[in-house]
């Protein structure tokens, strides 16, 4: 029975590298492979995860920030609506039993 080869676990730094390689396009995707002992078809899903999310490299750092503070406005303008509206049920309930009405 053959012996399997174990998994080989890659750092990002190298992945980067070896995508980046990929991306200039300098050299063929199957020379990269062959040189670093990969398949060619993980140099290729290395390249593609480098082109469509290497934009969030470029993004603002406090764009997450942000989007937190907005957030956090809603939810405060949510938290007083709710409170005015607990305020004026407890009001109405406190009227009915004066006035005799079944709240």
């Amino acid at each position: 029975m053959p012996k399997r080869n174990k998994r080989r676990i890659h750092s990002a730094r190298f992945k980067f590298r070896v995508a980046l390689e990929a991306a200039k396009g300098l050299r063929s995707i199957n020379e990269i492979a062959a040189e670093h002992k990969l398949a060619s078809s993980q140099v290729t899903a290395w390249k593609k995860e480098l082109l469509s999310e290497g934009s969030a490299l470029f993004e603002r750092k406090n764009a997450k920030n942000h989007e937190i503070d907005e957030e956090k406005e809603r939810t405060d303008a949510l938290e007083r609506t709710l409170g005015r509206v607990v305020v004026e049920k407890e009001f109405l309930v406190k009227k009915c039993k004066e006035l005799g009405i079944e709240p």
